[in-house]
């Protein structure tokens, strides 16, 4: 009688290997489990989570961010003293930190929705560890460096919020799959009993979000104001060095209504263009006066400034990635450039018959100009033939002595304020204004102009806000934005809020009740059984194989007594059933 063993037959789980081997390193059937998962485990789990939804926050800061990320570099370089493009080692590693912790939590919840208990390898709680922990300190430093700059996160929500509504419900809703197949097992845990009222609060607050929502592309159509003039800030630096009389050129090219430009004193009383308190970063100072090189801008006569080079720079540093789009004429005259006069600039802007808007930079008080800079400013005024109410003047002050120039605030002020002081205009940085404010002041006939505004989304944005103007350092991106990205009537925004809803919450119930129904069809096999059915449906040289084994292992059985094995067949071992 042949002695013989149930054969088994396993089916290959190629993606279960590939899910439990990258996620917890076990590559073997032997080491994977169904039990629940430690305590300890499910701790990581959460901070694979919180460190995904740390990420993906940074990420979208970054995003909207970059509507400001000359001023960031701008920033770095007066701590360091050093001009680089530092947003791009952080925008790649913020890349790759949420690639990697995303595809983990992926293969986190395949392991839930599988049955699999979580054992995360301790490569990546290394790897998790490390990213989370850099994704804090950055997120410190920049509020320690650039803390101003999280206020565009609220300010970005106005106008992405539908969009992100609609992407937060459509992933929510997809996760009911493996949520689903988790939770309606017979085997019952307070580790499912929570991933479900997780899961439930979430889809509720996601449905509920647009409660929250201030948007104000949210109108109708007809009461859209007009397109928000552009003022070239400081020209069109991305095209050209900043202050420099051919980026002035550029901007009025693209259509600029007004000429922005930020103003030092010399030494000699001669107004010149600079937004550095020195010279290094725009011009050659270094090479020309290396001993004077940190020196303060306003302490070198007109002479001095004139006879450096202002356009090397910007053709070594490429501060914006634009100088491979140059022409090599435009390189040409780029790398001749020497710092631009006031003087200049506002013989130019009276000649295109725009406006000028001049930030002054006072000298310090050990300046010689000190006490006669706004004289030898006006005086310039008068030399360059432009009519005084097309000048605005910045900062308010010395009221009584400015006659016939427009004058602006630079800073947020009560209505009651500005009917004290005769303001009639504000240029505010758009982080320290809200959409009630801007109609407060447009109502009481305080025109408003916002700063920086380089983006697409936040020119939108403020034009359906009904701002009259916007400060641009990108006039050629915003010239190609003829209509608000998105407008919508609040109708429309309701309906497909309210249907959205009401379609994800369908699919998430149907999800359940077929995960219900699949679980509940499922009928517990015997061994043997299984081996029949496996071994019926898929017959492969494998099965032959064991089957040959099988009657082998028979015959030694009966030609050999037990325990005694042939010298010249090898014992078969438990592995190769």
């Amino acid at each position: 009688m042949v002695k013989h063993q149930p054969l088994q037959v396993y089916e290959k789980q190629v993606f279960l290997s590939f899910v439990t081997g990258i996620y917890g390193c076990r590559w073997k059937r032997y080491q994977r489990s169904q039990d629940d998962s430690s305590q300890w485990e499910c701790a990581w789990f959460l901070i694979l989570c919180s460190s995904f939804l740390l990420l993906l926050f940074w990420a979208y800061f970054w995003l909207v961010a970059q509507n400001d990320f000359n001023d960031f570099n701008w920033l770095v370089y007066n701590r360091s003293g050093e001009w680089k493009d530092e947003t791009i080692p952080i925008l790649t590693s913020t890349t790759l930190g949420l690639s990697y912790v995303s595809f983990l939590l992926i293969l986190a919840l395949f392991h839930i929705s599988l049955g699999q208990q979580l054992n995360l390898f301790w490569v990546h709680k290394i790897g998790v560890l490390a990213t989370l922990l850099i994704t804090i300190s950055g997120i410190v430093s920049v509020d320690d460096i650039w803390e101003d700059e999280l206020d565009i996160l609220l300010i970005s929500f106005q106008s992405t919020a539908p969009f992100l509504h609609i992407g937060a419900l459509v992933s929510v809703t997809a996760l009911s799959w493996m949520v689903a197949a988790y939770v309606v097992r017979k085997e019952r845990s307070n580790f499912q009993l929570m991933v479900l009222v997780i899961y439930f609060v979430s889809l509720l607050a996601v449905c509920l979000a647009p409660i929250t929502f201030t948007c104000p592309c949210i109108m109708d159509r007809h009461t859209l104001k007009a397109r928000p003039a552009i003022i070239g800030r400081r020209g069109a630096p991305m095209l050209a060095p900043e202050n420099s009389i051919l980026s002035f050129h550029r901007a009025l090219q693209l259509g600029a209504s007004t000429l922005e430009a930020d103003v030092t004193i010399s030494m000699d009383g001669v107004p010149f263009l600079m937004r550095d308190q020195t010279l290094r970063r725009t011009t050659d100072v270094s090479r020309v006066f290396p001993a004077r090189q940190f020196q303060d801008a306003s302490f070198f006569n007109w002479t001095e400034i004139r006879s450096l080079n202002a356009g090397t720079w910007f053709l070594q540093s490429d501060p914006y990635w634009t100088v491979r789009t140059l022409t090599p004429k435009d390189r040409s005259r780029i790398a001749n450039l020497t710092v631009c006069s006031l003087v200049e600039m506002l013989r130019l802007s009276a000649r295109a018959n725009c406006s000028a808007w001049l930030n002054i930079h006072k000298p310090p008080p050990e300046h010689p100009r000190f006490r006669s800079w706004f004289m030898d400013t006006l005086r310039v005024l008068q030399r360059a033939g432009i009519v005084c109410f097309q000048v605005t003047w910045a900062p308010d002050t010395d009221r009584g002595r400015v006659r016939g120039l427009q004058q602006a605030a630079n800073e947020k002020l009560s209505l009651e304020e500005i009917r004290q002081r005769g303001i009639t205009s504000v240029r505010l940085h758009y982080s320290k204004i809200s959409h009630r404010d801007i109609q407060e002041y447009l109502a009481n006939n305080v025109s408003v102009t916002i700063y920086p505004v380089n983006g697409p989304w936040l020119y939108s944005l403020l034009w359906c806000s009904g701002v009259p103007s916007v400060s641009s350092d990108a006039p050629q991106v915003l010239r190609k934005v003829p209509y608000p990205i998105w407008l919508m009537s609040r109708g429309a925004y309701s309906f497909i809020w309210i249907c959205s809803d009401l379609v994800s919450l369908a699919v998430v119930v149907g999800i359940f009740c077929f995960q219900k129904w699949r679980m509940g069809g499922m009928q517990r096999c015997n061994p043997e059984q299984i081996m029949l059915c496996a071994v019926g449906r898929r017959p492969s040289p494998d099965v032959n194989i064991m089957k040959e084994k099988l009657i082998l292992s028979g015959l030694m059985a009966l030609s050999f007594p037990l325990g005694e094995e042939s010298n010249d067949e090898p014992a078969l071992k438990k592995s190769d059933y």
